[in-house]
């Protein structure tokens, strides 16, 4: 059985997706750009501000269903423009704890959104270092 959740504080988008699915002990969670979720303005003109956003957009869906970014155990990300890739991986390893989570990127163009990420959790336990 899963079970789907939309989150009232997440980017609200009329697209036909839920915000994360439960299934099991998994939590697939949608993926998430670098908009405001009020106003779905974009969070600013470079990588580093709306990967900031995009994540925190993730955090406020896994915070809806009790987890936190430590529980994440992959994520994917599409990033608009090669040479961006840099500002991303800083980012990405300022808000992700270590050890990270696994992980793929890929470049495609998404006009004004320079970064989606969408990411799977583990609900019974946060990311350990073997």
């Amino acid at each position: 059985m899963s079970i789907a959740s939309n989150v009232p504080q997440a980017p609200q988008f009329p697209l036909p997706f839920s915000h994360a699915v439960i299934a099991g002990d998994f939590v697939y969670v949608s993926g998430q750009v670098g908009v405001d979720p009020v106003t779905l303005a974009v969070a600013g003109p470079t990588i580093e501000d709306q990967t900031r956003q995009c994540l925190r957009n993730i955090e406020i869906i896994l915070e809806q269903v009790g987890l936190t970014l430590d529980h994440v155990v992959k994520s994917n990300a599409y990033v608009s423009r090669t040479e961006d890739f840099p500002g991303y991986n800083r980012t990405y390893a300022e808000i992700f704890q270590q050890p990270y989570p696994a992980r793929t990127t890929a470049p495609v163009d998404m006009g004004a959104y320079l970064v989606e990420i969408d990411v799977i959790a583990y609900a019974p336990a946060k990311r350990t270092q073997q």
